[in-house]
């Protein structure tokens, strides 16, 4: 029984670790700048929104500036 509960412990230790990996992953994005082109978001599958706010809505580069 005691086994079981360790083991529950050290797989929940790991799924929330690498849930944190993965987050961490995503916010990180591929060109390493806050910048993307317009047609890199498209391709991201986003839309570039260039009205008040310049930004990428959606898809890969969702929130990142469009430059």
């Amino acid at each position: 029984m005691r086994i079981r509960r360790i083991l529950a412990a050290v797989i929940a230790t790991a799924a929330l670790a690498g849930l944190g990996l993965t987050g961490a992953a995503i916010a990180t994005t591929q060109n390493g700048s806050g910048y993307t082109t317009p047609s890199q978001c498209r391709e991201g599958g986003g839309e570039p929104y260039l009205h008040n706010t310049v930004k990428c809505w959606g898809g890969k580069y969702d929130g990142m500036t469009v430059d």
